[in-house]
């Protein structure tokens, strides 16, 4: 190995759990409001699980996010891509209430 070793050209990070955290805790919010809407006594519980492990999702998984870019493991390029990413986002946003409230 040479001793002049660059940083890959974009990080791709190893596959997570989060997401499958973050379904899981949308099934546990959606069953525990509509069961506290119709007075199931499961229904509080089960929000307040729903919560919980939302809150733990994001902890980790923005804990995730901020360990890797304190590891270097982010470059510029990595950090273009994530403003264009935002910029898409809000682009997407704005077309789609521009459409649902030019079709009102």
């Amino acid at each position: 190995m040479s001793a002049n070793q660059h940083a890959p050209y974009y990080f791709v990070p190893e596959p997570s759990k989060w997401p499958l955290f973050g379904s899981i805790a949308a099934v546990f919010l959606t069953f525990g409001a509509s069961g506290t809407v119709n007075q199931q006594a499961a229904g509080p519980w089960l929000l307040l699980v729903g919560f919980l492990m939302l809150f733990y999702t994001l902890y980790g998984w923005f804990a995730n996010v901020a360990a890797e870019s304190e590891a270097g493991t982010y470059n510029e390029r990595v950090g273009i891509s994530f403003r264009w990413s935002m910029s898409w986002f809000i682009f997407s946003e704005v077309m789609f209430f521009a459409a649902f409230f030019g079709a009102l």
